[in-house]
């Protein structure tokens, strides 16, 4: 039997090789008697896929499954992005939201997200309530999705239009139009391409079509899978932003008029510049332990709370549910700010950036700089190092029992291992020349079988001289 396990962010699997019809209803099954035992008053979902392979016949078989245990299902015809679930979810008040996705995964991979009621990631004691309640097998008959829908037990939902009309309601479109600034955006195929035309048909538009094996790319929103994008920007001379949404459309990637990629660190950092400084909102700054230093300077220097939290956005998400959170971030791109379902959506973050813009008439170097007059400049490197699971396991080994002491010329002086292992640094035992403190961190994936490596100093030479002292030594 296979084991299901959620990770991070979800189950995730190989279709057809994990990812099968057969463990898809398992899963479904161990949901739907989750909802049985902890929401017997409201047996109601919302549905969706994204774009990938297969996703509306996996949607269709959650649907089946759930109707089965007598569960109503609220499905979206065609893909929908997590966000747009999510905030389904709490607009037909539904106990759960459900997306088939993998995300940011390869195009082999295909995924399942758990959502709560309240419009972001289920907490993780949900997740381990639903994981203990998958079967070995399931052998129950299931009707067809037509019979199911003609007994009212299906209902389609236009999650597209609803998401659209929220965006429409909160956001000021026109003076982000008629700015004079031009944007662009890059879906890499992913599911934010239909909503983004609606709300942006002018505007350049890149990877806008239907494509469930991403063109062989994973379509997760960094710079060395968005060079396409990056030389776009720089060939017009005329775009001032271009934004990049992953397979979800959860995740968010950046690039200045220069085409030069602005990363989770800066837009987190930007976030709290613009809601706090400019609309003068307050609440306290949740980040995750791979995240740039800066953003605890920055919240200390306009006084606001901060909290680190575990690597994935469903800690953070536990947070902004029950207290008054500003922004929450994540350096993987996933970021949640006030005012929104506490759920990362990187359309969202990415208009909220365009009219930090539009309403100040400078550009995002020049908003940029304004942070670094705060709290100074920095970097951050990260390698993804695809080892075996042997070396794997005996870095890890290492970095627990302390036997790393030093990563070339940089000597460890402190180590956190909140999630992974962070080594703070000094270089021959010298203080930093500069106010950026430098660390590299080691930490295992939650979904993908890769050590990743993550670094910070005060320019990007430096962050990579880190990454490329603690690679040597670790995989000697």
């Amino acid at each position: 039997m296979y084991q299901i396990k959620f990770g991070t962010d979800g189950w995730r699997g190989i279709i057809a090789a994990e990812f099968t019809v057969d463990n898809v209803k398992r899963v479904a099954q161990g949901t739907a008697e989750y909802l049985k035992q902890q929401h017997a008053n409201n047996l109601h979902i919302v549905l969706g896929h994204d774009c990938r392979f297969a996703g509306e016949l996996f949607a269709e078989t959650v649907a089946q499954v759930m109707c089965a245990n007598g569960i109503k299902v609220s499905l979206a015809k065609g893909f929908v992005s997590t966000p747009m679930v999510s905030l389904g979810a709490v607009k037909y008040g539904a106990a759960l939201g459900v997306i088939i996705t993998a995300s940011h995964n390869p195009p082999a991979y295909n995924g399942y997200k758990l959502k709560a009621h309240y419009g972001g990631p289920s907490s993780p004691a949900v997740i381990d309530a639903v994981e203990q309640q998958i079967p070995e097998a399931f052998n129950m008959p299931l009707e067809s999705v037509e019979s199911l829908h003609g007994k009212g037990m299906i209902n389609y939902v236009d999650l597209e239009t609803l998401y659209v009309n929220e965006v429409e309601s909160k956001f000021d479109l026109q003076t982000i139009q008629n700015s004079g600034m031009e944007f662009a955006y890059d879906a890499m195929y992913g599911a934010g391409q239909n909503a983004m035309r609606r709300l942006f048909p002018d505007i350049t538009l890149l990877h806008c079509e239907e494509n469930p094996g991403f063109d062989g790319q994973a379509p997760e929103p960094i710079h060395k899978n968005l060079s396409e994008f990056s030389e776009l920007i720089k060939e017009s001379e005329d775009i001032d932003c271009g934004l990049v949404t992953d397979g979800d459309a959860d995740r968010i990637g950046l690039y200045n008029k220069k085409g030069e990629f602005v990363d989770s660190h800066h837009i987190i950092l930007l976030l709290v510049h613009y809601l706090h400084k400019y609309k003068g909102l307050s609440g306290k700054v949740i980040t995750t332990f791979s995240a740039t230093s800066k953003i605890t300077d920055l919240a200390k220097a306009y006084g606001l709370e901060i909290e680190i939290t575990k690597i994935g956005f469903k800690y953070i998400c536990e947070k902004m549910v029950t207290e008054n959170v500003l922004v929450g971030g994540e350096e993987s791109g996933g970021i949640a700010i006030k005012g929104f379902i506490p759920e990362r959506d990187g359309i969202w973050i990415g208009l909220t950036l365009w009219e930090f813009m539009a309403k100040t008439g400078k550009s995002l170097d020049d908003l940029i700089q304004e942070v670094y007059d705060v709290v100074g400049k920095f970097a951050m490197g990260r390698i993804d190092l695809h080892i075996t699971e042997e070396l794997k396991q005996k870095v890890l080994a290492n970095c627990k029992s302390g036997a790393y002491k030093t990563f070339g010329n940089y000597t460890i002086e402190k180590v956190e291992d909140l999630d992974g292992f962070k080594f703070h640094l000094t270089q021959n035992g010298l203080p930093s020349e500069s106010q950026t403190k430098e660390w590299v961190m080691i930490r295992a994936s939650g979904t993908e079988p890769v050590l990743r490596v993550y670094s910070e100093s005060n320019t990007q030479a430096k962050a990579e001289a880190i990454l490329e002292a603690c690679k040597n030594t670790i995989i000697a």
